[in-house]
C-alpha cells in the first residue's frame, strides 16, 4: 500500500469518523486538516447526513468537495457536481409506504434545502446538531428526496418500503435502528467518480475514513480505506488499515504518521 504523496484527495465520513461522540471536531483534527491542504491535499465530507444538516461542520472544515444525503449529492463552491433524487411521487410512495409498514414510525427526508422529521419529540431538546430540522406529519408532502431514513430495525419492511419505487438502494445504520434509502445511483462511490471526473484525481491518488455500511464501498474504490477504530467489524475487514477510533482523534493521528 503506497501512502504520502500519492494522496491527493482525503475523504472523510462524519459520525463515527471525524466527529467525536460529542458531535464535535477536535482543534487537533482540524490542524491537521489544514496542514494536509498546506500540502496540496484536497478534502472532501463525504456524509450520510444532508446538507443542511451537515452545514454546521463544514462551515468549521472548509472543504473543497461536500458529498451528502450518503451520496446523493455532491456540491463543490455551491456548484452541484451530481445530484440523484427521488421524484416527487416516489417520495410520497416510499413516505407513505414507511408510515404504513411501520404503524405510523418516525421518518426523515433530505431534500436540497430542508431535512423534514415527522418527530415526537423535538430533537433540538436533545442535540443541538438537529437545529436544522423542519417538522411534518407528511399528510400532502410531495417534494424530490435526495434521501429517506425510516425508523425500523426490520429488514424485511425495509425490503417492501423499498419495492414500492424503481431504483432503490437502501441500508441499515449501525448506531440507530434506522435504513436509509436513496436511488441505486446515490451512493458514495457515484460521489467519487464526480470528483474524479471534476478533478482529474483517480480513485487511487484518494483516501478515506468511514465507519459504517454506507462507507463500504468508498473504502474499497479509494487508493487507500481506511477504517476507524470504532467502526462496524464489516468495514474494519474491507478496509485496507484501521485507524484509532473517533474519540482518539484517530483520523488526526493517521494523517500525521502516513502523510504529515
Amino acid at each position: 500500500m503506497e501512502v504520502g504523496p500519492v494522496w491527493k484527495l482525503i475523504l472523510l465520513d462524519l459520525d463515527g469518523t471525524l466527529l467525536r461522540s460529542d458531535k464535535t471536531i477536535s482543534p487537533r483534527t482540524l490542524a491537521v486538516l489544514a496542514r494536509c491542504r498546506e500540502k496540496g491535499c484536497a478534502i472532501a465530507v463525504c456524509t450520510a447526513r444532508g446538507a443542511s444538516n451537515a452545514a454546521q461542520y463544514v462551515a468549521r472544515v472548509q472543504p473543497d468537495f461536500v458529498v451528502s444525503s450518503g451520496g446523493a449529492l455532491v456540491q463543490a463552491g455551491g456548484e452541484t457536481l451530481y445530484c440523484s433524487a427521488f421524484s416527487a411521487e416516489e417520495t410520497a410512495r416510499l413516505v407513505q409506504e414507511g408510515l404504513r409498514l411501520t404503524g405510523g414510525a418516525e421518518i426523515t427526508v433530505d431534500t436540497m434545502t430542508h431535512h423534514y422529521w415527522n418527530y415526537r419529540q423535538d430533537p433540538r431538546r436533545i442535540a443541538p446538531d438537529w437545529n436544522d430540522v423542519v417538522y411534518t406529519d407528511y399528510r400532502g408532502f410531495c417534494e424530490p428526496a435526495l434521501k429517506i431514513s425510516v425508523q425500523t430495525e426490520s429488514e424485511t419492511v425495509a425490503r417492501q418500503i423499498a419495492a414500492c419505487v424503481a431504483d432503490c438502494d437502501w441500508a441499515p445504520f449501525s448506531d440507530a435502528p434506522l435504513y436509509k434509502f436513496t436511488k441505486a445511483s446515490a451512493t458514495k462511490e457515484r460521489a467519487i467518480e464526480a470528483i474524479a471526473a471534476a478533478t482529474g484525481i483517480a480513485p487511487a491518488q484518494m483516501i478515506a475514513f468511514g465507519d459504517d455500511y454506507v462507507d463500504l464501498g468508498m473504502l474499497r474504490m479509494c487508493g487507500c480505506g481506511v477504517a476507524m477504530g470504532n467502526a462496524i467489524a464489516a468495514v474494519r475487514q474491507a478496509a485496507d488499515d484501521v485507524a484509532g477510533t473517533n474519540d482518539a482523534d484517530g483520523v488526526a493521528e493517521y494523517l500525521e504518521k502516513r502523510l504529515l
